[in-house]
C-alpha cells in the first residue's frame, strides 16, 4: 500500500463540513487551545488538516467535475437522463446563481483557504516556542505549503468567479460578512506573491514515506499556470524551463500507468490530491470520492460500479479518432462491454457506453465494506507532460525566455507526442499546441477553462450555447450574495 501524507487522528472530522461560507473552523485540526508549541512533531499537524480539507467532497468531487469538465466538449453529464438535474444545468450552460453545486465549490474551496490561514497563523507560534534553527526552518517550509495550498485555493476560485474576497488571516463572522470582492488582478497578484514566498522555502523534494506533500517545484508548476491564465508568455517558459532543466521529472514510458495507483506520486506528478483507504475495509475517512462518483453505472460486482458522472462526448470521441489516437484514447476511454488488461469486466448492462477511463482502479484495489470504486485514486493536477506543453505554448506565443533545459517549442510537443505513439510535428502552431493539451489532458478537469483562456470556447461550446459575456465567469452563489450583502453579481446572471 502506497505511502501518504496523511494523519488518521486528524481526519476523523474530514467531512464534518462547514455549511456555508462563515463557518470558518478548520475541519480535522487540532484546536490552538493546547497546542505545545515547542514540540517540533505538532509543527505539521495544520499543514496535514489543510492538505484534508482538499480531500473533501465540495473541492475535489462531484461538484468539481461538473465545472471544470462536464461544462466542455469533453464530457456529458452521464449516468441517467433524469438523475441530478443541478448537474445537468452545468452540462447545458443553464445554471444561474441557485445552482447547488457552484455553490459548494465556493463553500470546499473557501474552506481550504480557511484551513491554509490557520496553518499559517500557526507557523510563527511554533518558531518562536522550538529552541533548535533547524526545526524553527522547519516552521517556514511548512507556511510555504500551507501558501501552496492557498495559492492553490485561490486560483480555483478566481478561475471560477472572477471576483472573491481576498481572506489572508482568520477573521471573525461579523468581519467576514463585510468583505468586498478584490478584482481579478489583484487575485492574481496574491497568488504569484503566495507561491513565490513558497518557492523560496520549499524543499526541491522528500524523502519517500513523505510522499504526495508540495515541493519548490510543484510551486514553480502552480505558478507557471497562474501566469499561463494572464498571458505572461516570457514568465510561463522561465518557471517550466526550470522545471525541465532540474531533471527530476519525466514521463512515464507508459501512459496507462500514470494512472494506476502504483503510478501515484511518480516522477511525473508535481502535484496530486491524495486519496485512501489506508489498506483498510472501514475506519478513518481518508479517502476522495472523486473515482467513485465517475464508476461504471450499474457494473458487477458492487466495488466495480460507481455513479457513473462525467462520461467521455462523442465530440472527444471523435476528436481522438480523427487524430489517429491510440494511446491515450484506450486509456481514457472505458467501453461497457469491455474487459480491461487488469481483468476487470465492464458489463454490457451498464448505464453509458463510455467510462472515464482515468479514473478506474481494479477490482483488487476496491476493498472498502460499501462498493469502494476508486477511493484509492488520486486526482491529478499537475503532470510533467502540462509542463512541457505549458512551456511549448509559451514559446510559440514569443516567449525569450527560459532557454537553460535544451528544450524549445517543438521538441517539448513531441515529447508527449513520442509517448502517445504519434509522428513528431515539425514545427507546431498554437493550434495544434492546444490540440494536444486536449488529446493529453482529457478528462483531467483542464478542458473548460483552457477553452475559455485561449477564445476557443464560443466555437468549441457552440451547441451548448456558449456566450463569453456570461459564461467566462460562473455565477456568484445566491447563498453567498445573502451572507454577504456586499458581494456583487457577475454579468448576465440573475
Amino acid at each position: 500500500m502506497k505511502t501518504k501524507i496523511l494523519i488518521p487522528a486528524l481526519s476523523i472530522l474530514l467531512f464534518a463540513g462547514c455549511q456555508d461560507f462563515l463557518d470558518i473552523r478548520p475541519e480535522g485540526t487540532v484546536p490552538s487551545a493546547g497546542m505545545d508549541y515547542s514540540k517540533s512533531e505538532n509543527v505539521f499537524l495544520p499543514v496535514s488538516a489543510a492538505y484534508a480539507k482538499m480531500r473533501t467532497a465540495n473541492t475535489h468531487a462531484f461538484p468539481y467535475i461538473g465545472a471544470f469538465e462536464i461544462t466542455s466538449d469533453n464530457a456529458d453529464k452521464g449516468s441517467s437522463p433524469e438523475d441530478n438535474p443541478t448537474m445537468k444545468q452545468l452540462d447545458d450552460l443553464n445554471y444561474d446563481s441557485g445552482n447547488g453545486l457552484i455553490n459548494e465549490l465556493w463553500v470546499g474551496y473557501f474552506d481550504v483557504v480557511s484551513g491554509a490561514n490557520h496553518a499559517i497563523d500557526q507557523m510563527p507560534l511554533f518558531e518562536e516556542a522550538l529552541l533548535n534553527a533547524d526545526a524553527k526552518k522547519y516552521t517556514r517550509q511548512c507556511a510555504g505549503e500551507a501558501k501552496f495550498i492557498r495559492a492553490y485555493a485561490y486560483f480555483n476560485l478566481t478561475r471560477l468567479f472572477g471576483r472573491v474576497p481576498l481572506i489572508e488571516t482568520t477573521l471573525t463572522a461579523e468581519e467576514l460578512a463585510s468583505k468586498q470582492q478584490e478584482s481579478t488582478a489583484n487575485l492574481y497578484n496574491f497568488i504569484e506573491k503566495d507561491l513565490q514566498e513558497a518557492i523560496a522555502v520549499l524543499p526541491e523534494s522528500y524523502t519517500k514515506e513523505w510522499a504526495g506533500r508540495v515541493n519548490k517545484y510543484s510551486a514553480m508548476a502552480l505558478k507557471a499556470k497562474v501566469h499561463l491564465y494572464q498571458n505572461e508568455w516570457d514568465s510561463v517558459a522561465s518557471l517550466t524551463d526550470k522545471i525541465m532543466a532540474s531533471n527530476r521529472y519525466d514521463l512515464l514510458p507508459d501512459f496507462r500507468s500514470v494512472f494506476s495507483i502504483d503510478g501515484e506520486n511518480s516522477k511525473e506528478s508535481l502535484f496530486e490530491i491524495q486519496s485512501s483507504t489506508l489498506g483498510k475495509s472501514t475506519g478513518e475517512t481518508t479517502f476522495l470520492e472523486y473515482g467513485y462518483v465517475q464508476g461504471p453505472r450499474g457494473n458487477s460486482p458492487g466495488n466495480m460500479q460507481g455513479w457513473g458522472f462525467c462520461t467521455p462526448s462523442n465530440n472527444l470521441i471523435n476528436f481522438f479518432a480523427t487524430r489517429g489516437e491510440t494511446v491515450r484514447a484506450t486509456t481514457t476511454l472505458l467501453y461497457r462491454g469491455t474487459k480491461t488488461p487488469e481483468g476487470d469486466s465492464i458489463k454490457a448492462a451498464c448505464t453509458n457506453p463510455v467510462y472515464n477511463g482515468k479514473v478506474y482502479t481494479p477490482s483488487q484495489s476496491n476493498l472498502w465494506n460499501y462498493n469502494g470504486y476508486g477511493f484509492d485514486h488520486n486526482v491529478r493536477i499537475l503532470r510533467y507532460s502540462d509542463v512541457l506543453l505549458m512551456f511549448a505554448e509559451a514559446k510559440a506565443h514569443g516567449a525569450t525566455t527560459g532557454n537553460t533545459s535544451g528544450f524549445n517549442a517543438t521538441t517539448a510537443v513531441n515529447k508527449v507526442r513520442e509517448r502517445a505513439r504519434l509522428l513528431p510535428l515539425g514545427s507546431p502552431t498554437l493550434q495544434d499546441i492546444w490540440n494536444e493539451r486536449r488529446a493529453e489532458l482529457a478528462m483531467e478537469e483542464d478542458r473548460f477553462f483552457d477553452l475559455v483562456r485561449t477564445g476557443q470556447a464560443t466555437t468549441a461550446l457552440s451547441g451548448k450555447g456558449f456566450n463569453p459575456a456570461k459564461h467566462n465567469l460562473f455565477p456568484i452563489p445566491a447563498q453567498q450574495m445573502q451572507l454577504n450583502t456586499n458581494l456583487t453579481q457577475n454579468p448576465n446572471y440573475n
